[in-house]
């Protein structure tokens, strides 16, 4: 594995381009998640990311584009809205989905006509961008850089706790830092390729915000009420960003009443020598304040502030994933559009 970090390597950003040129994988930080890339143009590349995430094949990627103007190559039309809203979101966390133009990145679309489209909102992820278009990438397919189905990284020190050791016949996989990833949770996916805007995934931008720039009411698809007439898209399995453990989603009253029931077989559970493993860790935003720690249970705070707790979603599972506990307990995220980017990530991890 290469490191490439741009404050302390003049030519880091060029490297990682040729990088990608070449047909080769990079991970590279964008505002939302660290994604794991290559080049959307060339199939073989795409085949790459495939095999090092042990992803599906026909489960679409997102194509990374420094401005507007560059999605045409990928796209054989841009329908209004879907440029209204590339307009006024570009670049940040947003993904459209557009009809694909023929012939054009059909592996990074899994087949389907239709393409996912995004432009970054991360300087390190645009020069990227930039540097690359000028060695005749077209854009970038790039999906969390995370084996699949499992917690998305947020730094770049998660990248390389995912592909430190590559199997053998795997491409080696190129890091590129660029420090936290300021939103935390992946884009929010518009689906605009069959005359009416669908809501796929929600991430920081709410529906009030995406109405109001599309001038229009918007469909939205759920793991409770999924659309089956929507095309397939980028993190909307039933089941993902799933850590180790266990998890399991719960009122505030209803994981109360959990650890009332848990916390007196845990106390008296005798060992000798080191003191065991926590077995259960519970993530809410108001338990932890009302209880002390006991034998066999950690607890962290959830932020109660909905972009806060999207930005620390991913890197707080992954540190309580890493404590060896069996069961992640969740209060489950108030009501209200705010919060659905992390009620979302939250009800597919408890899925897997």
């Amino acid at each position: 594995m290469r490191l490439l970090d741009p404050t302390t390597q003049p030519d880091a950003i060029d490297l990682a381009a040729q990088r990608l040129a070449d047909g080769g994988l990079l991970a590279l930080p964008t505002e939302t998640v660290y994604g794991l890339g290559a080049r959307a143009d060339d199939d073989a590349a795409v085949a790459r990311i495939f095999a090092a995430k042990g992803r599906p094949s026909n489960h679409p990627l997102i194509v990374h584009v420094p401005n507007v103007e560059a999605s045409y190559q990928f796209a054989s039309a841009i329908p209004p809205v879907a440029r209204q809203l590339m307009e006024r979101f570009w670049p940040g966390p947003l993904t459209v989905i557009v009809p694909r133009a023929e012939g054009m990145a059909a592996a990074s679309a899994g087949g389907q006509d239709t393409i996912g489209l995004r432009c970054p909102d991360h300087p390190v992820a645009l020069q990227l961008l930039q540097a690359a278009a000028r060695l005749g990438v077209a854009g970038v397919a790039a999906p969390s850089a995370n084996r699949f189905g499992r917690i998305s990284p947020t730094r770049a020190e998660h990248v390389v706790e995912e592909f430190n050791e590559q199997g053998e016949g795997l491409d080696e996989v190129w890091v590129l830092q660029g420090g936290p990833c300021e939103v935390g949770i992946e884009s929010t996916i518009v689906d605009c390729s069959r005359g009416h805007p669908v809501i796929l995934r929600p991430g920081r931008l709410t529906r009030v915000e995406l109405e109001a720039a599309a001038g229009m009411p918007m469909g939205r698809s759920t793991p409770e009420a999924p659309d089956p007439n929507a095309p397939r898209a980028s993190g909307t399995l039933d089941a993902h960003y799933a850590p180790r453990a266990k998890v399991r989603l719960m009122s505030d009253e209803h994981l109360d009443m959990a650890l009332n029931m848990v916390e007196p077989e845990l106390a008296a559970r005798p060992f000798d020598g080191p003191k065991p493993a926590p077995r259960i860790a519970v993530y809410s935003r108001s338990l932890w304040a009302r209880r002390s720690a006991r034998p066999g249970l950690v607890f962290r705070p959830m932020p109660a502030e909905p972009v806060q707790a999207a930005h620390d979603l991913f890197a707080d599972l992954r540190e309580l994933d890493a404590l060896g506990v069996d069961l992640i307990w969740v209060e489950a995220p108030p009501e209200g559009s705010a919060w659905d980017g992390v009620r979302d990530r939250l009800t597919r991890a408890a899925a897997a």
